[in-house]
């Protein structure tokens, strides 16, 4: 005779092990501020087969893309469209939802089994039966795409976004760009790999020459994470923007002796550091205690020796002029980076900006300070945002004499006459200009939206 646990046990084994565990961390997600990239790393999803970690990928981030769609989707067929939904239900309804309007292999009565059996599990036993109405209805519904919109908030209609986020990119960026960020943030981000050697044995992935960058490489096929050259160091996941700032901070910093990154966590950009100044001693600064170790532990011995390790708020530093270069590569809203995180659209807020703006303006400043003259400040972050990028600068330059900003075209010259930047790289790069800074576009450019600007502390010497 099964008692109740049993049964319940014995219902959870009858369910696919991609949506078991798909579904725990979707409701992980709705219920706290954890983020897919690191529940997607975890032991559950690492003890899956290779087939059903790529599923569990799969059902997680296409249900967090589309969730805003979804939503809407699920909400005209409920009986009562204004019913307030527990969490257990709409996370189910939502990934069944997914399957069934996404994924053509996947048979819709397992999709729907699966559904009703995953929120009997829980404490909504009582919503299985309404959970099995929806996606019954929604098997049944000839769906319809909608018809490309012309205006913002169609576009965030048919892409599910924000409607206040797209029509910011539309006036911001062109309806047409804007579309083109939407389409990119609803495909599985790709992953591009540093190379840390240069010719390091990828094990059988097979890659493809980066955008930008030679040192880059996009991985056509093959997981990376998994493999003996990731394992070992030899190659680093790191998105090609987010190295391109790290090497226009390395090019701005000529023979700098003393260089802090500010906000150094994870430490892909302070690497890369590493790398290309190899006299340099490095103070890697994180306000985190436990992401500043992991960066410790990753660190090759080599290269960890000349680091200085400090847990510090950034915003709150009292620097001194004595730092050659500082790179401010801050926290803010990272809507450049929605295609690997895209339960960023769920959770930012146009109010939001001014709260994160306050912030980088005061790390800025402290940056600043800590400059000798002719000294320079690398500031960059990954959001698509003037209020966090474009303002921030200005506000500080207005309000800091002593201080400009340096054209970082002339940078990207230097690092394509070095090799560094290919040849077919700086052309592209060249639909990158924000003013004097850099502004990378997702979907005009195959990587991350990042923003970066050089500043430099005005005295006797003065770099190109």
């Amino acid at each position: 005779m099964f008692d109740s646990g049993s049964r319940t046990s014995l219902r959870m084994t009858m369910i696919a092990p991609a949506r078991r565990v798909s579904y725990r961390i979707l409701l992980q997600i709705a219920t706290s501020d954890a983020h897919s990239d690191e529940l997607l790393r975890s032991d559950k999803v690492d003890r899956l087969s290779a087939q059903d970690r790529n599923l569990t990928t799969t059902l997680v981030l296409g249900t967090l893309r589309w969730q805003l769609a979804l939503d809407a989707r699920i909400r005209a067929l409920l009986a009562r469209p204004e019913a307030k939904l527990s969490p257990e239900a709409a996370t189910a309804l939502r990934m069944g939802a997914y399957q069934l309007l996404h994924l053509d292999r996947v048979p819709a009565h397992a999709v729907i089994h699966d559904s009703v059996e995953l929120v009997k599990y829980g404490d909504e036993r009582g919503a299985a039966g309404m959970v099995n109405a929806v996606l019954r209805k929604m098997q049944s519904t000839e769906h319809r795409s909608q018809s490309t919109g012309r205006t913002a908030r169609e576009l965030a209609a048919e892409w599910a976004h924000p409607a206040w986020m797209v029509e910011r990119w539309a006036r911001r960026y062109g309806l047409e760009t804007a579309e083109a960020i939407c389409r990119w943030d609803q495909e599985p981000a790709g992953a591009t790999i540093r190379m840390t050697e240069r010719a390091a044995d990828l094990g059988g992935i097979e890659t493809e020459p980066g955008y930008f960058l030679n040192c880059s490489r996009r991985v056509v096929r093959g997981d990376v994470g998994r493999s003996e050259a990731f394992r070992t160091g030899r190659v680093r996941i790191q998105d090609e923007a987010s190295q391109l700032v790290a090497e226009i901070a390395a090019a701005a910093a000529g023979r700098a002796q003393r260089v802090m990154d500010a906000c150094a966590a994870p430490g892909g950009k302070t690497a890369i550091l590493a790398e290309r100044l190899p006299e340099a001693e490095i103070t890697a600064v994180d306000v985190s205690r436990k992401r500043l170790d992991l960066m410790r532990e990753r660190m090759p011995g080599a290269r960890a020796e000349r680091f200085v390790w400090e847990v510090a708020d950034a915003a709150t530093l009292q620097l001194k002029p004595e730092w050659d270069l500082i790179l401010c590569d801050l926290p803010c809203s990272g809507t450049g980076t929605i295609a690997r995180n895209p339960e960023i659209r769920l959770r930012v807020s146009e109010a939001d900006l001014a709260r994160q703006h306050a912030r980088q303006v005061a790390i800025l400043r402290a940056g600043l300070a800590g400059l000798n003259p002719g000294g320079r400040l690398v500031y960059s972050t990954c959001s698509l945002e003037p209020e966090e990028n474009e303002d921030v600068v200005a506000e500080v330059l207005r309000e800091t004499p002593g201080f400009r900003a340096v054209p970082v075209d002339a940078i990207l010259d230097r690092l394509a006459a070095s090799g560094v930047v290919t040849a077919t790289g700086r052309e592209r790069l060249r639909t990158a200009p924000a003013g004097d800074s850099l502004r990378t576009l997702p979907g005009v450019h195959p990587c991350d939206g990042f923003f970066a600007a050089v500043l430099e502390k005005q005295g006797s010497e003065h770099r190109a």
